[in-house]
């Protein structure tokens, strides 16, 4: 196993059991399932729907990346664009729609657009990476996440530092965040001697970055090395070519995105850096013994 070989080490010890789970299997990262393994395959065209999650599931993944945007009645749906068009089958704004409306819309032409709820009731061994994408989320995600007691289930982000000020000032108990656009901005401002000690104090557990935005090199020994002083993650997004996996896995990142499910996971094995987690009943292979059942959903 290469791990940390030229950067950060070892995952830091954040005070969150959503990302501290890895330290109980030393070496391992988080495997992040882009909207389920978009581009795996087998499901290509049927990102954010149960059959994407479930497939995710199905190999292994314990951590599933999502969005969400708020319905005009309230409802919090898994699905990425602002609009249906791309995706689905009909046309519209999902901030327009009632969550029934949304309902009729599908995906790839069989999957309707499933609501975050259904996600986290279908598949209880496994944690959401949550990215708040509509007006409203963030006070509908806290309030979701305070009535399931789900502290320890999610970790959220936003490109809206608003929207995820709101989260954090509304949920109850503490949740991990992900830093801002402008929170990784003024990080790579700071000068390195100061970075750590800036990092302490900021309220987010994680760095969730591009390996590189427009031609910028953004994760680097640098990044990871300050961000683990500080106690803090580093996840990169969205990593589907194994060179670049294991390029970035030997800087000591702690979590890929991934939309090759299947790559990312070849990748994390040969390294034994393959986390899967505990199987124990309500866990990911109880989701996958019962999906193979043919229970009902």
């Amino acid at each position: 196993m290469s791990n940390g070989a030229d950067g950060g080490g070892r995952a830091p010890r954040t005070g969150h059991a959503y990302l501290d789970a890895v330290l109980d299997q030393p070496g391992s990262v988080l495997a992040l399932a882009h909207r389920g393994g978009a581009y795996h395959p087998e499901i290509e065209g049927l990102e954010n729907t149960v059959a994407a999650f479930r497939h995710a599931v199905g190999l292994g993944y314990t951590y599933l990346e999502t969005d969400v945007h708020v319905t005009r009645d309230g409802v919090l749906l898994a699905f990425h664009d602002a609009v249906l068009d791309r995706v689905t089958d009909r046309r519209g704004e999902l901030a327009r729609l009632t969550a029934r409306e949304a309902a009729r819309a599908l995906i790839g032409g069989r999957e309707e657009i499933p609501t975050l709820a259904r996600l986290v009731e279908e598949f209880p061994g496994t944690r959401f990476n949550i990215d708040l994408k509509s007006e409203g989320a963030g006070i509908a995600l806290a309030d979701f996440v305070d009535a399931r007691r789900a502290w320890d289930r999610v970790l959220v982000g936003s490109f809206s530092g608003r929207r995820l000020a709101e989260f954090r000032r509304r949920v109850s108990r503490p949740v991990a965040t992900s830093a801002t656009p402008r929170d990784i901005a003024a990080f790579l401002a700071v000068p390195a001697a100061r970075a750590a000690a800036w990092l302490a104090t900021r309220d987010f557990a994680a760095f969730q970055v591009p390996h590189r935005c427009k031609g910028v090199r953004i994760v680097g020994p640098g990044l990871v090395r300050r961000a683990h002083a500080a106690g803090k993650h580093v996840h990169v997004w969205t990593i589907d070519e194994p060179a670049e996996m294991h390029e970035l896995l030997d800087l000591g990142v702690d979590g890929l995105f991934t939309d090759r499910t299947d790559v990312l996971k070849d990748v994390l094995t040969t390294r034994d850096q393959w986390w899967r987690g505990p199987g124990e009943a309500g866990g990911p292979d109880d989701v996958v013994r019962r999906d193979e059942g043919g229970e009902s959903r």
